[in-house]
This record gives structure tokens, sequence and C-alpha cells, in this order.
């Protein structure tokens, strides 16, 4: 907590007068209470893009890998990682998915706000990609509010092999809260997870522009 707070006096107002990123839309994130936040997916600087400009603490999953580095390096990475709120996932591990599931609902049982991508790794060509049904799963199982985020830009701004971020404009948009609580009572569970999620997506597109590929995105083997 203390790490967050001393990185959250420093890195947010640095990062805005840098990049100057237009944000709209913050009136829709609960300030307090458990919440979703569920945002398309177009880069690895998306998880740290919105806790930057959210009027409040977001936990992100991040790979295990940057939590285990030894030296003064690794320490300094767990720090930053941990420091901006997100949270360990060995995504080489069979129940990785499962455990992601468990640790969401931990901090969305605390009445915190947990992140999340429904098309499940990063879109490589810019389109939409069809929405998995874990973010329903997490706000019907713990009867809270999902808010859509649409990012724009963010792809352009630490592309695939670039070791530092660029100065590009970067457009974060927070839509209006989907409500779930009581507007599924004896819809099939399935059913339910795949019409909140669908309803999710929609909004998505809605903030974003994008093409929908109407397929779901596999992560690449060596991703």
């Amino acid at each position: 907590m203390v790490m967050y707070s001393v990185l959250h006096a420093v890195v947010p107002p640095l990062a805005k007068v840098i990049w100057r990123p237009t944000v709209t839309g913050l009136q829709n994130v609960p300030r307090t209470g458990a919440v979703i936040l569920a945002s398309n997916h177009l880069s690895f600087a998306d998880s740290l893009v919105i806790p930057i400009v959210a009027p409040r603490k977001v936990h992100f999953l991040a790979k295990s890998d940057y939590f285990r580095g030894g030296g003064v390096k690794g320490t300094l990475q767990k720090a930053w990682f941990e420091g901006m709120g997100m949270l360990p996932v060995d995504r080489d591990d069979p129940k990785a998915a499962l455990g992601s599931l468990d640790t969401a609902l931990e901090v969305l049982g605390r009445g915190e706000a947990f992140g999340l991508y429904p098309e499940g790794t990063r879109s490589r060509d810019g389109r939409l990609y069809r929405g998995r049904t874990g973010v329903a799963h997490l706000a019907l199982t713990a009867g809270v509010p999902i808010v859509p985020v649409g990012l724009t830009g963010t792809e352009k701004l630490q592309p695939v092999g670039a070791r530092l971020p660029r100065v590009v404009p970067v457009s974060v948009r927070f839509g209006a809260p989907i409500e779930v609580v009581g507007r599924y009572d004896g819809v099939p569970l399935g059913k339910a997870r795949r019409e909140v999620t669908d309803q999710v997506m929609t909004a998505i597109q809605a903030l974003t522009g994008q093409e929908e590929a109407g397929v779901y995105n596999e992560r690449p083997a060596d991703a």
C-alpha cells in the first residue's frame, strides 16, 4: 500500500504531462465499492494506462515472471508491478484460468476494482475479438457492475519489441456501468453469461469504433 501511494503520487501526474491522454467518462467509474473494468486490449501498456488515468486503484493480472527476478533489477521490477496494483498469474499453469477467477473474486470481495480484457489476449491486428465469458462469470457471481473501457492509440505507445514507450496520442473512454444484479434471475447461467459478455463487447466497440473480428482471439504459442 505504501509503494502504491508513492508511485501514484509520482507516475500518473508525470505520465499525463508527457502523454496528455484524452480521458472521458471518469464519472462512470464508481469511486467506492467492487467494480469490474472491462477493456479492449491493444498493448502491453494497457494495464498501466488504465490505472494511471482511473480515479481509483485498479488491479490487473500480470505474468508471474515479472515478480520473480533477482538482483536489483528484479527487485525494482517486482516493486513497480506490485506498486501499480498488479497481481501475479502463472500463464503456463493449466489451472491459471481458474486461479485468475479466484483472485479476481477475492479483489471484488474486498470491495475493490478489478480490470480485465474479455478478449483474453492482445489484438495484433487492431480488430475487436469476441469476448470470453469470464467477465460475466465474475459480475454475476460477485453481483457487481461492469464498466466498459475503450482504448485507442495504445498499440502505438509501446509496440512489440520496443523497449521504451513512445509519445503518441492515447484515448481512454469509460462507458456507462452495466448492471447485472436482478436482471438475469431465472435465466440459464450459460445464456446469462453469454448475454452479459456480448453486451460488454458491444459497449466497448461503441467506445472504440473497432472492426469486430467475430471470432475468439488466441494467444500465440511464443507470447
